[in-house]
This record gives structure tokens, C-alpha cells and sequence, in this order.
């Protein structure tokens, strides 16, 4: 099978990092027998400039023809890619794992955790306008929507080789109605796995025990807007965005993509770590594997998790961290380890 890869090469170090994933699929295709359509596509501020668009129609209709999408970071206009695909696919999940990676300034070496966002709800639906000399915004949160990303959570922690606990995070104390349906929604789910630890935390003791014990943390499940800033905090305490992956993901397509943005200071330097939309790469291709019953792609994910964290542990690093390599010449390492 040849698996068709949408792929958003995105603005600022976006395109260079679109090489580097590029040389990485390239190398899988040909030396590990796992086959790649790779098609280019152009989406964001570079996009908005010269179509009037920063998600072409054209390339909207090219991600649904594919497999699954790659998406490198997008400048100003990332909003209007990004949350844009999510709701319009139906990416109810956003998945973003935090591990301690050696060589990167970790809080601990034994953080292995895994955020789950509510992905398609809360004030991310945009519906937002002024009454006399105020400013409203509406929450949206619903029981389905609840459910299905607390089942997403629970799955998750059932195929997690780890402590296979689930915390809910929300604010119910303050928003009753809410986050109080999120909460009684994942309550309600937890009844399904008697196997799996089920606790409750407010965000505001959560974001605090991240710092303080983020190794007692596995699977934390949320709505929009806390998990958006739960998971750049988590991806912070294991050494920053650089080793930071994410997956949207729905019932029949996900897109990947790394936590951080666009980096437009460091541009056109070929100085940026790529190991953030590499391991992007990882949760793609045990995506993959996983929906079309292939283990190959679940092997070969491995395999390229482990070069990866192989390389760092020789304290290898590229520029924009405080190493000596260059974006190609870290993806050389990697490709030629492959």
C-alpha cells in the first residue's frame, strides 16, 4: 500500500522543517519498504499573500483525498488553518504527549504524560461579539462531545504502558454548568473501565502539579481552552516546544503537527530543531498502522522514535537549542541512523 501524505509546508521555519520531514519519509520509502505519496501544499500567511485564502479550497480538497496530513507551523494566520481543519474534519481529539527526552532541561527524566483535549468546543467555536461596552463570549460545551473525548482518554490510557490512570480537569467549582456536564460526562465514563485510575482536578491545581509532580501525571483529559494551555505547559516541563508533538485526530482522518509556532526570527537559518514534526511523524504512522491494521508502520514509528531519542542522548543538538548542528545536518543523522 502507498499511503497519500497531505503535507502543509507552512511559513517561516515551516518549509525547512517540511525538508527535513520530507527526507524522513523519503527514507522510510526507500530503505525501510514503507511506501509515501508525498504531496506539498500551501497554507498560511504565504497562502493568504498571494490567494486571498489561507486554506485554498484547492488544498482543502487535497487533504481529504489523502491518508492523513502533515501540517508544519503557520504564521499569523494559523488560526485560520488550523481550527479551521479541526472543526471542518472533525478532529475532536488534539493529542499531545510530554516526555523527558536526555540532553533537554527537563524537570525530571521520568515525565511520560499524555494531554487530551476536547478539540472541536468550548470558546474556540469563535462566537464572540459586543453588547453596549462589553465583550461576550459564548462556551459551548455538550455532553457528546464530553463523552467522546473522555472515551478517546480512556482508550488511550489502556494502551499506554504506564501507570493507566485518567484525570479530568476542569473548573466546575466556578463554572457549574460547563465544565460541570465535562466533569459529570467523564464521571459517567469512567464506569465503562473499572481497570483504569479515574481522578478529578481543577485546572488551577493541575497547572500547579505539573510543576510540582508532573511524573503522577499519565493521561489528563479537558476541554478546549485548558488543554490549549495544559499542553504548552507540560511540553515546557519536559525542555520545551522543540521535543513537542501533536495529533488531531477524528473517526476517519487525523492530522499531525509540532506544538510550536513559526519561529519567524530564526528563519532561512537552517538552525531549527525538527524533532517536534519527527515525532509528529511517529504519532502518524502508529495512526496509521493502527486504522489500516498495519504493523509495519507501527514498527517503523518506533524505530524512528528511538533514533531520535538515541541521537539526543548523545547530547547531539541542533543551533536554536544551544548545539553546533544544523536542521540538515541533525536530519542526516537521523535519516543515515535509519
Amino acid at each position: 500500500m502507498v499511503y497519500k501524505i497531505s503535507l502543509i509546508t507552512g511559513d517561516g521555519i515551516g518549509p525547512e522543517l517540511s525538508e527535513s520531514a520530507v527526507s524522513i519519509l523519503n527514507t522510510i520509502h526507500d530503505k525501510l519498504d514503507l511506501k509515501f505519496d508525498v504531496t506539498k501544499l500551501s497554507a498560511g500567511d504565504k497562502a493568504l499573500a498571494e490567494t486571498g485564502k489561507a486554506l485554498p479550497d484547492d488544498v482543502v480538497n487535497t487533504i481529504k483525498q489523502s491518508d492523513a496530513c502533515l501540517k508544519a507551523p503557520v504564521g499569523e494566520s494559523a488560526a485560520d488553518v488550523i481550527v479551521v481543519l479541526r472543526r471542518m474534519l472533525d478532529l475532536y481529539a488534539n493529542i499531545r504527549p510530554a516526555k523527558s527526552y536526555p540532553h533537554m532541561p527537563a524537570l525530571r527524566d521520568d515525565i511520560d504524560m499524555v494531554i487530551v483535549r476536547e478539540n472541536t468546543e468550548d470558546l474556540y467555536t469563535g462566537k464572540e461579539f459586543s453588547l453596549g461596552n462589553a465583550a461576550v463570549a459564548l462556551r459551548i460545551i455538550s455532553e457528546s462531545a464530553s463523552k467522546r473525548i473522555a472515551k478517546y482518554a480512556f482508550e488511550t490510557a489502556k494502551q499506554r504502558d504506564s501507570m493507566r490512570k485518567v484525570t479530568c480537569v476542569h473548573k466546575s467549582n466556578v463554572m457549574r454548568v460547563t465544565d460541570g456536564l465535562f466533569a459529570k460526562s467523564c464521571i459517567e465514563v469512567s464506569k465503562d473501565y473499572p481497570d483504569i485510575i479515574f481522578e478529578e482536578m481543577y485546572v488551577d491545581a493541575c497547572a500547579m502539579n505539573l510543576i510540582r509532580q508532573p511524573e503522577q501525571f499519565d493521561v489528563v483529559v479537558t476541554t478546549n481552552l485548558f488543554g490549549d494551555i495544559l499542553s504548552d505547559e507540560s511540553s515546557q516541563v519536559v525542555g520545551g516546544l522543540g521535543m513537542a508533538p501533536a495529533a488531531n485526530i477524528g473517526d476517519d482522518f487525523a492530522l499531525f503537527e509540532p506544538v510550536h509556532g513559526a519561529a519567524f526570527d530564526i528563519a532561512g537559518q537552517n538552525i531549527a530543531n525538527p524533532s517536534s514534526f519527527l515525532l509528529s511523524i511517529k504519532m502518524m504512522l502508529d495512526w496509521l498502522g493502527n486504522k489500516h491494521n498495519d504493523s509495519k508502520c507501527i514498527a517503523v514509528g518506533e524505530k524512528l522514535e528511538s533514533t531520535i531519542f538515541d541521537l539526543v542522548k548523545t547530547g547531539v543538538k541542533t543551533k536554536d537549542i544551544g548545539g553546533d548542528m544544523s536542521t540538515s545536518e541533525f536530519t542526516k543523522q537521523i535519516t543515515d541512523n535509519l
